[in-house]
């Protein structure tokens, strides 16, 4: 899968992995600031933003995909940032690739599954996915009218509006989404999923590099419950908390947030 992505400075190599629904455009802001101390690599992941689409879209693929790109590039080890489904995909990578790691940084996700039928998020996310799929851009005239319809099932002005930049219009004025939103609707259970804790016991957990995992104090992802399960996996890990912010931390506090990666990485 060849990868778009976006390059920024020099230095130690940086790549940020966006979360569902995202595209490295969203973390341009947070990439340059971090440029200055990096040579930061935004991607996009498969079925998102300018990379190529695919029926298919589970971890094992996504993990594969970075690999892969790290590859072309010639990196061999690499600062990883990964948010929510980004995450999920550095955490993957890691477990499979931790040689190919300097250090883990995970943003506002957990390790573990979010498949069960009573997952707010599953819920959450399987209401958007209907909304998007449904709506029939061919007869639609304005981004308006499009917020408009996912209005009547996505309350959330915010969520309405990350969503809408992944519309494009065409020169002959069509709309359509950027995202494979078929294909990311059909494998909703496979973005859910999650490391299976069973593989980590018994001294067979991921270690050997610094892993910082950021949570949005207002999110839901990572819950105290969740924080024993993710010393399992990753014994030697960092949990911190950003004040006033939800599961979009990078867009919420950027400052902190850039300011919490360069202390722990340069440390």
């Amino acid at each position: 899968m060849d990868l778009f992505f976006r390059k920024f400075g020099q230095g130690p190599p940086l790549i940020i992995v966006h979360g569902l629904y995202g595209s490295s455009d969203n973390w341009v802001t947070v990439g340059k600031k971090l440029s200055e101390k990096f040579e930061v690599y935004l991607i996009d992941q498969r079925n998102h933003g300018q990379s190529p689409h695919s029926p298919e879209h589970n971890y094992s693929l996504l993990k594969e995909d970075l690999r892969e790109f790290m590859d072309k590039h010639s990196i061999e080890k690499a600062v990883i940032i990964g948010h929510s489904m980004g995450g999920k995909t550095a955490m993957f990578f890691a477990a499979d690739y931790p040689e190919r790691i300097n250090s883990l940084i995970v943003v506002d996700i957990s390790p573990l599954s979010y498949k069960s039928t009573n997952s707010v998020q599953l819920l959450s996310h399987s209401v958007i996915m209907d909304s998007m799929y449904k709506i029939d851009l061919s007869k639609v005239n304005s981004r308006e009218e499009i917020d408009k319809i996912l209005a009547e099932s996505i309350h959330q002005t915010h969520v309405r509006q990350f969503l809408l930049k992944n519309i494009r219009r065409s020169k002959d004025n069509k709309f359509s989404w950027i995202l494979n939103i078929s294909a990311l609707r059909k494998e909703l259970p496979e973005i859910m999923s999650g490391l299976d804790i069973k593989d980590y016991e018994n001294g067979k957990s991921i270690s050997g590099f610094p892993v910082l995992f950021i949570k949005g104090a207002d999110s839901d992802y990572i819950l105290e419950k969740d924080e024993k399960e993710i010393l399992k996996i990753f014994p030697f890990a960092e949990i911190t908390t950003i004040p006033k912010a939800g599961h979009w931390v990078h867009a919420e506090q950027p400052e902190l947030f850039i300011k919490t990666i360069e202390t722990f990485v340069l440390k």
